[in-house]
């Protein structure tokens, strides 16, 4: 027997039921949009570590490619700045060397050349669109934070946020943000820690047609995680996503700084085969964003079959020399003069302010 409290505390369950299943607002007849769920293949932890080794048998590479730049800057805006493509050639090799042309499309005439072995690095930018005056000879260490030398670039605009934009554009970019996209590091067991989980990412295609069941998707992915042992904690070091669908394909590789925040995100496009024989077969596009740079890089081979790897090029080419007698922009002698004096660049002085 229900008492008088349970027996109307039912019926108002039974009413509410009611009211939500023959409501006209939501009715089972209703069709709500959701994301199609695609269909995921299986894999071994021994099948993703050879697609990691795999590209990590690039020893060295030379390619002409198109490269597309996007400068995020504004990005917290919801703003980012375009250009046009570009014409270059690179050249790769490890451990951690590389040469970057960048050419005017048609008249191949450089606008810039910049290359790094590993340690410093050295950037020639021969073209600026204007009068020159930023054309200059920049040199710094790989791995030095410039960060506090970026309120020079303010204070040069002088208040002229066209010129602003497009020198922020370039200010960042280093060519030894490349080696670690073109030359993936094998997995190594003997030195670290790795785990696979699995994940769905929902992902929006722009380009699909509106009523095609692709432009809004669940993709499954393979999360293979690298970690150090570094004062009695693990530290992420990388993170690759292997692509489930319709096949097994590593997507893209994360790479983490100390603090564990994402220094370079590159994914790597459909793969095909390089080289006139076509003995490799690798991503033919890489998309390269450094995220606290604030840019993107795409690079694209322009000829495939025509690409070469396995040359080996003598050390000298990974270092540029002032042959057009460029202005020098040594950047450590700037950050040393930055901290020794406590002067920000412009003559704003910080020092004793928090």
């Amino acid at each position: 027997m229900f008492t008088p409290i349970f027996r109307a505390g039912y019926i108002a369950i039974v009413m509410i039921a009611a009211a939500v299943l023959f409501s006209g607002c939501i009715s089972p007849k209703d069709k709500i949009e959701r994301a199609t769920l695609l269909e995921t293949v299986e894999a071994s932890e021994a099948e993703l570590v050879s697609q990691v080794n795999n590209l990590a048998k690039v020893d060295s590479m030379f390619a002409r490619v198109d490269l597309k730049f996007e400068d995020n800057s504004f990005a917290e805006l919801g703003i980012a700045e375009k250009y046009k493509t570009a014409d270059g050639e690179i050249v790769v090799q490890r451990p951690a060397s590389i040469l970057l042309k960048v050419k005017v499309p048609i008249i191949k005439t450089d606008v810039a050349q910049m290359a790094s072995d590993g340690t410093s690095f050295q950037v020639a930018v021969l073209q600026d669109g204007g009068s020159g005056k930023y054309k200059k000879f920049v040199t710094g260490t790989n791995s030095e934070d410039y960060s506090p030398l970026q309120e020079k670039v303010d204070d040069l605009s002088n208040g002229n946020s066209e010129m602003k934009r497009n020198v922020n554009a370039f200010a960042n970019l280093r060519p030894q943000h490349f080696t670690e996209a073109m030359l993936v590091r094998p997995v190594d067991e003997s030195r670290y820690t790795y785990t696979i989980s699995t994940i769905l990412q929902e992902e929006f295609d722009i380009n699909a047609k509106k009523k095609s069941p692709l432009r809004w998707v669940l993709r499954g992915y393979y999360l293979f995680d690298e970690y150090e042992q570094e004062g009695g904690r693990l530290r992420i070091k990388r993170r690759f996503w292997f692509d489930r669908v319709g096949g097994v394909r590593l997507a893209r590789q994360q790479i983490f700084d100390s603090k564990g925040e994402i220094e370079s995100d590159i994914v790597y496009g459909v793969e095909g085969n390089l080289t006139e024989n076509g003995n490799y077969r690798l991503p033919l596009q890489v998309e390269l964003t450094r995220p606290k740079e604030k840019y993107k890089m795409r690079v694209t081979y322009q000829t495939p079959t025509k690409v070469i790897i396995g040359n080996q090029f003598p050390v000298g080419a990974f270092v540029l020399e002032n042959v057009w007698n460029l202005e020098l922009l040594d950047l450590d002698k700037e950050l040393q003069e930055l901290n020794k004096t406590g002067t920000q660049p412009g003559g704003s002085d910080k020092a004793g302010k928090q």
